[in-house]
């Protein structure tokens, strides 16, 4: 049978943890670790997708327009740059006189970093935006873009 019968019936039956199952998982995620750990480090970079069908439009007086250079320098409304300490107080006056629409349009060089992006989005939040409405540039090489344009 698989019991041997020992000193006062009482089986030798090892209650011991099998570690293998736990081994496997723990090299699995050293192995995922291992190849993520080097992405994480480089930096995650976000780009805008390039617009396909945009309508053609100029931007409204009452529009509030943020924007981020390559540099990471803010401007309102395509005006100079914008110290970022002045901009939350500016971008909080402009909401607060607005009782409708509080939406923000905002444009950001395409070789930022995702992270300073993140602050700005966070700034407009504060500041008292409800929607954001990002601003694309209209895709120029091949695709439907280019094809619109010679057949118009």
């Amino acid at each position: 049978m698989g019991m041997s019968a020992g000193s006062a019936g009482r089986s030798s039956v090892k209650a011991e943890p099998n570690v293998i199952p736990m081994i496997d998982i723990m090299l699995v995620l050293l192995i995922i670790f291992m190849i993520v750990t080097p992405l994480i480090a480089a930096g995650f970079k976000a780009t805008m997708p390039k617009g396909a069908n945009l309508d053609k439009r100029p931007e409204g007086e009452g529009e509030i327009i943020l924007g981020l250079d390559a540099e990471g320098r803010y401007f309102l409304n395509a005006k100079g740059p914008v110290d970022p300490v002045v901009l939350e107080d500016q971008l909080k006056a402009m909401f607060a006189a607005r009782t409708e629409d509080k939406i923000l349009y905002f444009k950001a060089d395409n070789q930022l970093k995702f992270g300073r992006i993140q602050e700005a989005v966070e700034m407009a939040r504060r500041s008292g935006a409800r929607v954001m409405a990002a601003i694309t540039e209209p895709e120029v090489k091949g695709g439907l873009f280019e094809q619109a344009i010679k057949e118009n």
